[in-house]
C-alpha cells in the first residue's frame, strides 16, 4: 500500500521530468516555439497529477466521494461483485480534474481486480462493461461493503492500484489513481441512502455522498 503524499502523485513524476527536459533542449537550442509549447504541456501534465490535502466530511459515518468529478448518474444497479441490486453513484473525471482517487469509507479491502478492456469514453453507459477496469471491495463498519470501479476512459491507458487484500485504509486515504481522464463507479449498501444528484460537482474525500439510513 502506498503512503499518502504530497502536492503530485508520484505516478506523474516520470511525465513531468521527460516534458521539462524536452522543454530544456528545444529552449537550448534556440527552437523557442517548440520549447514555448513543451513548457505549457510541462504545467499541464504537473496540474494533472497534482495531489492536494483534503478534509473529510464532519459525520463519522458519511460516506465521501472516492473522485473528484461530475456525478453522471445515480441509479439502482447489479453490483458487478455479487450481482446484488444496489444503489450505484458514478463519477466522471475530465482532464482537468484531480484524478487521485480516495477511500469512502473506512475498513478492510476484501478484493482487487483488474479486468482489461476497451477504452470507449467514460461518460458511456457501456463503459462500466466494456472498458479497462478495476473493482475494490471494501468491508466497512458493521461489515457493510461497498464496491468501487475505477474505469479507464478514451485517453486513460493505465489504471493506478495501491490498495491490496487484507489492507485497511481510513476513510480519504489515497487508494489509486487513473491516467489522463477517466470514471469511478460506487456501489453502496441498502442501509445508505444518496444525497447527490445527476450534475453534482463532488470532491475526492470532501464531499458528502451517501448518508446512513435512519431507522
Amino acid at each position: 500500500m502506498l503512503k499518502p503524499s504530497a502536492g503530485v502523485a508520484l505516478e506523474g513524476l516520470p511525465y513531468i521530468i521527460i516534458s521539462a527536459f524536452t522543454t530544456l533542449i528545444f529552449a537550448i537550442i534556440g527552437c523557442w516555439p517548440v520549447a514555448i509549447i513543451g513548457l505549457g504541456l510541462t504545467f499541464f501534465i504537473g496540474h494533472f497529477f497534482r495531489d492536494p490535502e483534503r478534509v473529510g466530511p464532519e459525520d463519522a459515518e458519511a460516506v465521501s466521494s472516492p473522485a473528484d468529478g461530475k456525478v453522471i448518474k445515480v441509479m439502482r444497479e447489479a453490483d458487478p461483485v455479487s450481482g446484488e441490486m444496489r444503489q450505484v453513484i458514478c463519477i466522471f473525471m475530465n482532464v482537468f480534474n484531480v484524478h487521485v482517487n480516495r477511500m469512502p469509507v473506512s475498513g478492510k479491502v476484501e478484493l482487487v481486480r483488474y479486468i482489461p478492456g476497451k477504452f470507449f469514453n467514460a461518460s458511456f453507459d457501456k463503459a462500466s462493461k466494456d472498458n479497462e477496469r478495476n473493482v475494490v471491495v471494501v468491508t466497512g463498519k458493521g461489515n457493510q461493503r461497498f464496491t468501487m470501479v475505477q474505469i479507464a476512459g478514451l485517453i486513460a491507458r493505465r489504471i493506478v492500484c495501491w490498495a491490496e487484500p487484507a489492507d485497511k485504509f481510513k476513510r480519504g486515504e489515497r487508494f489509486g489513481l487513473i491516467k489522463f481522464g477517466s470514471r469511478v463507479d460506487l456501489y453502496i449498501p441498502d442501509g445508505y441512502e444518496p444525497v447527490v444528484g445527476v450534475g453534482k460537482k463532488v470532491i475526492a474525500g470532501e464531499t458528502t455522498l451517501a448518508q446512513k439510513r435512519k431507522a
